[in-house]
């Protein structure tokens, strides 16, 4: 049943506005209930409805404009001299100065500040607003667990992203990070891929502090620790490039490709020296130079790793990693591409006195090599996969190395603060704090710090933070829990006595074998001489031996698959024609005697 009402509404009435009035009420229609359309629906039972009583809320992102901030300089010079007075002339100063002291307007103004000034003297000497008030207070932290978090991330700002190779930390505050970028897979290289690297601002992530412009990428840099104005980086293609923030974003000074590295070096260090421009670099071309900035024309010296010490560039180990501590000006470490660490002395001689010493350990090239800060005796190395402690009395092995991890260990580095803390990268990346004071054979702290591969680290001076570089392009600033950057109470006795312990144990150990290979070759009865002439010449021979046995096995393994291969074609024709099964039987074979 519908309803319809009509409303009509002369022509003429079209347009106007509506004038409504009051009027009774009217029936129109009236429906009565029809209980026969009850069977035509069916009741529900129970009924459950959803009801939502909060407000609904829709979300929204939004951006804001980022704020970035800028570092300009500004130069004062002295200025407020009348034109007829030069102030770069003493004469004209000092006679201009004795005439307007003779004023009268000048004696009143100094003594109306001299009260004023007597005043803030007398405050600042009662009240010593840097006085530090619990600085004898023992603050005891080894109860707190060890922990570490990410305080400021820096990303490479190219599209194409490079691995974040080597870092170097401001000396005057640590308020700045220099990091090189630069992809060391050379086949790997994208056309239009950037060779910038670049210093940060800690307290400004967004936008890099400074650019740095080499001639081809860098793989290492280093700040001048008594110029934190200058730095020095060597490049891919071998040159080593001198920077000086103050003049220009392009290297101040480069050093010739002809006289510079023939491989790329891995690691660049300042010297200690009178003049401040004194450095020496390492590269796997088997080569160390040393250079002044002053004049980068040619190295001012130079060593070849040959560890025969015949000064043969072809036989020398290359170098991947150097040491120098400047407490010990003359001596210096390089870890090499086979797993071995060479003492040297600077101040020898003749190059072949310049090697000093060698240690060996590693299976793989040496990654990371350091001396502990407060037993410069004691180093620590990193290859393959893990970790070693050497101490220099010992060269056959090292006192303490870790277990072998599942993943390549790529850096390490000793705390600043605290003796028995160490930190290590992996692939995986993973950062694994150590402290030998509480565990030896486990990290007492592991923190993945970030998906793709960690390649390089450095701690801060204070020891509170500590930079790890990744394969991505990422540099991360951790900040440390107190635990792990405070000293703790006897550490340097306990750490002190656990290195000497240990060495001790493998001096031990050393003469022990010794005296077994003596005893051996007194057994046999051979003379002493002719023995060391045999297994100088066994030496020699080590690695022919080596690929004649590799041959010999791969010419095995060669002739058992062919045999095999024959076997198997027999058996298909074989089982072609039939019999097979036959055959089989007759054999008695089983599969698992076939097998």
């Amino acid at each position: 049943m519908e309803v319809q009402y009509v409303y009509t509404k002369r022509r003429s009435e079209f347009g106007r506005q509506c004038n409504f009035s009051d009027r009774t009420a009217e029936l129109l229609t009236n429906i009565q209930p029809d209980p026969s359309l009850k069977n035509q629906y069916v009741e529900r039972n129970p009924v459950d409805m959803a009801v939502q009583c909060s407000q609904q809320m829709s979300e929204h992102d939004a951006n804001t404009i980022r704020y970035e901030t800028e570092s300009r300089a500004i130069n004062h010079t002295e200025g407020g001299w009348p034109k007829d007075v030069n102030s770069q002339e003493m004469e004209q100063v000092q006679r201009f100065r004795k005439k307007v002291e003779k004023e009268d307007s000048y004696v009143h103004a100094i003594t109306g500040l001299a009260g004023e000034m007597e005043h803030y003297i007398k405050q600042n000497n009662g009240i010593d607003i840097y006085e530090q008030y619990f600085a004898d207070y023992d603050f005891d932290t080894s109860e707190e667990p060890p922990a570490a978090k990410t305080v400021v991330a820096f990303k490479d700002p190219n599209e194409v992203k490079r691995t974040a190779a080597h870092l170097s930390w401001y000396p005057d505050g640590a308020r700045k990070l220099a990091v090189a970028y630069c992809n060391l897979e050379f086949q790997r290289n994208v056309p239009g891929t950037s060779d910038d690297s670049y210093i940060w601002d800690v307290e400004n992530p967004n936008k890099p502090d400074f650019t740095l412009k080499p001639v081809s990428p860098i793989v290492c840099v280093e700040y001048n620790p008594k110029d934190p104005h200058t730095l020095i980086g060597g490049c891919y293609n071998g040159q080593i490039a001198f920077w000086d923030t103050r003049k220009s974003q392009h290297p101040v000074e480069t050093s010739p490709i002809e006289v510079s590295h023939r491989d790329p070096p891995y690691k660049v260090l300042w010297m200690s020296s009178k003049t401040g421009t004194e450095c020496f670099s390492a590269s796997t071309d088997g080569q160390v130079f040393w250079w002044d900035t002053r004049k980068l024309g040619e190295p001012t010296e130079s060593l070849v790793l040959d560890l025969s010490k015949q000064g043969n560039l072809s036989k020398a180990q290359g170098a991947s990693v150097l040491e120098y501590e400047s407490t010990i000006p003359t001596k210096f470490m390089v870890g090499t591409e086979h797993g071995s660490i060479i003492s040297c002395n600077r101040k020898a001689k003749t190059d072949a006195e310049k090697i000093v010493s060698v240690y060996t350990g590693h299976h793989g090239p040496v990654y990371a090599l350091q001396r502990n800060p407060f037993f410069p005796k004691n180093f620590l190395t990193v290859a393959d996969w893990t970790a070693r402690i050497w101490s220099e009395d010992v060269k056959d092995s090292s006192i303490m190395w870790t277990n072998y991890h599942m993943h390549y260990l790529t850096d390490a580095c000793w705390s600043c603060t605290r003796p028995a803390v160490f930190f290590t990268t992996k692939m995986n990346g993973s950062m694994d704090v150590w402290d030998l004071l509480y565990k030896q054979d486990q990290p007492v702290l592991s923190l993945q710090v970030s998906e793709s591969p960690l390649e390089c680290l450095r701690m801060q001076e204070n020891g509170s933070h500590i930079g790890v570089g990744s394969k991505d392009g990422q540099v991360k600033l951790l900040e440390l829990s107190n635990s792990l950057y405070h000293l703790q109470r006897n550490e340097k006795a306990l750490v002190n006595a656990m290195f000497e312990r240990e060495t001790r144990r493998e001096k031990i150990l050393e003469a022990r074998q010794r005296e077994m290979k003596l005893r051996e070759k007194q057994a046999k009865g051979g003379g002493g001489h002719e023995d060391h002439e045999e297994g100088h010449e066994e030496e020699e021979d080590l690695v022919g031996r080596a690929e004649k046995e590799f041959f010999e096995i791969l010419d095995k393994e060669k002739t058992v698959f062919e045999e095999k291969e024959q076997r198997m074609q027999a058996e298909v024709e074989q089982s072609e024609s039939g019999s097979f099964g036959e055959d089989e039987e007759k054999r008695g074979d089983t599969p698992e005697e076939e097998k």
